[in-house]
């Protein structure tokens, strides 16, 4: 196989650039600025934390019921490329905005939309990748996209990093520097989306109906209704559904557990930082490896190390385990996302796949949900963030049986 990029499966790969961006802004540097603002209203550790997780959940909710409505309108001819545009350009306008709230509460409500709208384009995004290569190279390519959003985003964050933690020498106030730095990571995403928009073309599609809207709440019905025959694509998605649920919800409250701990702040960034260094060579060997053996061996090995995380998570209390924990997650974070990217666009018809990514939508950003809403309320009833933070395991458990019961079913 050639692992050389063709010139649109590049302009697809740089989206990961452009949108990656804004994944490390909400997984590090945004936690702590919601921690600086919720600080200044009295509000206490675990109240920033529980009110943290309640906003992507509530973020993710939205998404799961609108997610498969979006992704099978956009199988329709001429449909996927205006709906990607629309939701990516709502998430970039709302990450420039959340530089102009200086209230918790209403920094709150602005990162809801700017979630929704990235979480939305990804949808679309996904679906792209059956359209921009072949079936024998999704894997790589898919890998290709993660690696590179990986080390990619690293370029506006490390200026962004630079902004906040020098904020004082250069003689701007905290939230002037978190200003400019949403800004720089909107602009970055937006610039990084142009090649994509001007090269891709919607291959595989529904034909356009009278009624277009309704007519896609229809197949989505039948899709639906036919579920429990494709066994093998229903068992995965339940799979997917748990292990990608933990994996999302450790990115999403990683900088906010650290924070609750007590552990330094410039410290638990330049620790992320790493994992998204580790994370590029470990996608693309993920990708080549496989070339040679299966897949879903793969993403088993993968959910076994979160497993593992999962429980060290528990017992970390100091930086230098942070560290550990930080390039773990490196080491595994693309593998497990770039392969059921892949391994999903090879089970499902490719003329569907805006609507199948809808659904997995559900099941992977959308269901996430459900972690963090465990680690919010189990972090207040228990008084323990850790205790909270270990439940994640349990996801991890469920989704290797259930996963390894999919790979089975032909």
């Amino acid at each position: 196989m050639q692992f050389k990029l063709t010139s649109l499966e590049k302009g697809w790969v740089l989206y990961d650039v452009g949108n990656s961006a804004f994944v490390l802004l909400v997984s590090t540097i945004m936690p702590i600025y919601f921690n600086y603002l919720a600080g200044n209203a009295g509000l206490s550790s675990v109240e920033y934390l529980a009110y943290w997780g309640y906003a992507a959940s509530v973020a993710t909710i939205i998404v799961a019921i609108i997610g498969p409505v979006f992704g099978t309108i956009a199988d329709t001819k001429g449909f996927k490329k205006p709906f990607f545009t629309i939701t990516l350009l709502i998430g970039a306008a709302g990450c420039l905005a959340l530089g102009l709230a200086k209230q918790w509460l209403i920094f709150l409500v602005v990162y809801i939309i700017a979630k929704i709208g990235f979480s939305s384009s990804l949808i679309f995004y996904d679906s792209m990748l059956g359209d921009v290569t072949s079936e024998e190279r999704v894997d790589h390519v898919s890998s290709q996209g993660f690696a590179w959003g990986y080390i990619g985003s690293c370029v506006p964050f490390v200026a962004c990093l630079g902004l906040v933690l020098g904020s004082d020498a250069i003689g701007i106030s905290m939230e002037s520097a978190m200003g400019i730095a949403f800004a720089i990571v909107a602009v970055w995403w937006i610039v990084m989306s142009c090649p994509l928009l001007k090269k891709y073309k919607q291959k595989s599609y529904v034909e356009r109906k009278p009624r277009a809207v309704k007519e896609s709440f229809s197949r989505l019905g039948r899709t639906f209704a036919n579920m429990k025959k494709e066994k093998k694509i229903f068992l995965f998605l339940l799979a997917f559904f748990f292990y990608i649920d933990g994996v999302y919800t450790i990115i999403d409250m990683a900088t906010a557990y650290g924070t609750s701990l007590g552990l330094d702040t410039t410290g638990l960034l330049l620790a992320l930082l790493v994992t998204q260094i580790v994370a590029f060579p470990f996608a693309i060997i993920f990708g080549r490896l496989s070339a040679k053996y299966n897949t879903t061996n793969l993403i088993t090995v993968c959910i076994f190390a979160y497993l593992g995380i999962a429980v060290f998570a528990i017992f970390l209390r100091t930086q230098w385990q942070f560290w550990v924990l930080a390039v773990l997650v490196g080491i595994f974070q693309g593998g497990i996302q770039a392969l059921s990217r892949s391994y999903f666009t090879k089970i499902i018809p490719a003329e569907r796949s805006g609507e199948y990514f809808g659904l997995m939508d559900i099941c992977g950003k959308g269901a996430s949900f459900v972690g963090t809403t465990v680690v919010s309320v189990v972090s207040q009833i228990s008084g323990s963030t850790s205790i909270g933070v270990g439940m994640i395991g349990i996801l991890f458990v469920i989704g290797i049986v259930i996963f390894r019961i999919a790979a089975g079913v032909e």
